[in-house]
């Protein structure tokens, strides 16, 4: 017998990218994979989310959580090599991107009404986009 769909919703992704699976009242939950605009490399930008906290939680692969201390322009990067399923809590405002091996799955957990109108993007100078580079050569190789 099959559950019926007010029931349960099953859901998957093994694309590119950022897909939201779950929105529900006030939530959204995601699946962000392994994408070539995320290679350190390949990172411009960073961004924050003015309004709400985001969570992120590393299902399989690599990843590391670039942080950025500042507000108009950013004085620090710091980087996180995340650990599988453990929780990690992007506080409210704070400047964040990743970079993902290309075998990595990570759940998201933010605001519904998270968008581009309340999460600002700060450009990268060439500086901090060879410390991205190099942050990442020093956890992965």
């Amino acid at each position: 017998m099959t559950i019926p769909t007010t029931l349960l919703e099953i859901s998957q992704y093994a694309g590119e990218g950022y897909q939201p699976l779950v929105d529900y009242g006030g939530w959204r939950v995601a699946i962000l994979r392994y994408i070539d605009e995320l290679e350190p490399q390949n990172i411009t930008k960073m961004q924050r989310h003015n309004e709400t906290d985001e969570v992120f939680v590393l299902l399989a692969g690599r990843c590391i959580l670039f942080l950025g201390e500042g507000d108009e322009t950013l004085s620090h990067i710091h980087a996180q090599d995340m650990e599988p399923l453990k929780l990690y809590n992007v506080k409210r405002a704070g400047w964040h991107t990743h970079t993902l091996s290309q075998d990595a799955s990570v759940l998201i957990v933010e605001n519904r009404d998270t968008t581009m109108q309340n999460s600002p993007e700060i450009e990268l100078d060439p500086e901090q986009r060879s410390a991205l580079v190099s942050l990442t050569r020093q956890r992965w190789e």
